[in-house]
C-alpha cells in the first residue's frame, strides 16, 4: 500500500504565503513540518510551483530556512515595516531573489508551461522574490492577516472587497468555527 498524497494547502493569496502554510500549526503542539524531506518539497513544488521538481537532498534545508526567512520578515514587516528584520533574514532573502527563476514555454498547441534547468532553485527564488514583493507593497501589507481558526495561525492575504476575511480557508477553520458557534448555540 502507497502513502497517500500530501495534501498541501494553498489558496493563501501568495506563494510565498502558501509556502509558510507548509509549517501547520505553528508554534502549537501540534506543529507540523510538511517538507520533512526532499520526496516533501518536490511535491510541493510540482504541486504549487509553476513547473514539477525532482527531489533534492541538498535543496531541504534551504528551503526550510528560506520559510523561516520569510516568515521572520512578514512578521517585522507588520509590526514595524519592511526595513525591520534581522540581517541575515534580508541578505539570505536578497540572495535567493537574485537566482534564476523559471522561464515560460509556449508549446506548438498554445500551452504556456514553465521551465528551469532546477525546478527547485527556480521555486525557492520565485518564494524569495514574492515575499520581498509583499513586504513592500504598502497596499497589500495592511491585508494581511492571521488566521483566527483555533491552532491554525495561517497568515494569508485578504483580498475580499470589505477587506473582513476571518479565515485562512472557509472550507477548513472557517467551517470548524462555524460549527463550533453552532454547537455553543445548540447548548445554550
Amino acid at each position: 500500500m502507497t502513502a497517500p498524497a500530501p495534501r498541501f494547502r494553498h489558496g493563501a493569496g501568495r506563494l510565498c504565503l502558501d509556502f509558510l502554510r507548509t509549517l501547520r500549526h505553528r508554534g502549537a503542539p501540534g506543529e507540523t513540518d510538511e517538507l520533512p524531506d526532499a520526496a516533501a518539497l518536490a511535491a510541493w513544488i510540482t504541486r504549487c510551483g509553476p513547473c514539477p521538481a525532482l527531489p533534492d537532498p541538498a535543496a531541504v534545508d534551504t528551503a526550510r530556512r528560506l520559510r523561516e526567512a520569510v516568515h521572520t520578515l512578514i512578521a517585522c514587516a507588520r509590526a514595524t515595516g519592511p526595513a525591520s528584520g534581522p540581517p541575515a533574514t534580508r541578505t539570505l532573502l536578497n540572495d535567493l531573489a537574485a537566482g534564476k527563476p523559471p522561464a515560460p514555454h509556449l508549446d506548438s498547441r498554445g500551452h504556456l508551461h514553465w521551465t528551469a534547468s532546477d525546478p527547485t532553485a527556480a521555486t525557492l527564488t520565485l518564494i524569495a522574490r514574492d515575499a520581498l514583493d509583499l513586504v513592500t507593497a504598502a497596499d497589500l501589507l495592511p491585508r494581511l492577516r492571521v488566521c483566527e481558526g483555533r491552532d491554525c495561525q495561517a497568515l494569508f492575504l485578504d483580498l475580499s472587497r470589505p477587506g473582513t476575511r476571518r479565515w485562512c480557508s472557509m472550507g477548513t477553520c472557517g467551517n470548524r468555527a462555524k460549527k463550533q458557534a453552532l454547537r455553543e448555540r445548540a447548548a445554550r
